[in-house]
């Protein structure tokens, strides 16, 4: 599984980074068949919001693709909102897939 992280319009602190990577490794637990996840962290200054940090992910696995999308105060809590919507998306493709 590849892993992207991609900061849009500033410099990713090396933290930030570390701890989506390690987030994402558990996603293995979900579906063994992951060819590469990207991340785009994006900062939303249009709005002028509280909530005006962005965390999108997409994750690539044969014969689909899952997409989420979040915003929130901060990246880390966009980032988990989005994991958490992405790790329903994959469980629900499998039951799916099983039934």
């Amino acid at each position: 599984m590849t892993v992207h992280v991609q900061a849009l319009h500033f410099d990713a602190d090396k933290k930030l980074v570390e701890y989506i990577t390690k987030k994402l490794q558990k996603l293995t637990q979900y579906h063994d068949r992951i060819i590469k996840v990207d991340v785009i962290l994006n900062l939303d200054n249009v709005k002028h919001t509280i909530k005006d940090k962005i965390a999108e992910i997409r994750v690539h696995v044969p014969r689909a693709d899952f997409f989420v999308k979040s915003t929130s105060k901060s990246f880390e809590a966009s980032f988990e909102e989005a994991f958490d919507a992405l790790v329903q998306q994959i469980k629900k493709k499998k039951e799916r897939l099983a039934a």
